[in-house]
């Protein structure tokens, strides 16, 4: 009889409606892991792109309380799915090493 280790389950980087994790039990090279690779990427470009328009409007002193209030809900959002990510790649990294 052959035993196989269990496979992992990945976050995902979206959450259910209800706000709750997703998972998905995978060993990494199925439709859905390249999806969420792929949603992964676009999340952190975002990010990356919404750093930069924070720095423009925290310049500009014409920015309206408004438009920053609006900045933090989105960064607030980005972040949230940066950590999502980053606890997604670090909880696969230790099954790597562990196997």
């Amino acid at each position: 009889m052959t035993h196989h280790a269990p496979t992992p389950a990945r976050l995902l980087p979206w959450g259910s409606p209800e706000g709750k994790p997703c998972y998905l039990l995978t060993d990494g090279s199925g439709p859905l892991s390249r999806v969420a690779d792929i949603v992964e990427s676009a999340q952190l470009g975002m990010a990356g792109d919404l750093m930069g328009h924070a720095a423009d409007l925290l310049d500009d002193p014409r920015a309206t309380s408004d438009q920053l209030r609006y900045l933090l809900a989105r960064m607030g959002e980005a972040l949230t799915d940066v950590c999502r990510i980053a606890e997604s790649r670090d909880a696969r990294l230790l099954d790597r090493a562990d196997g």
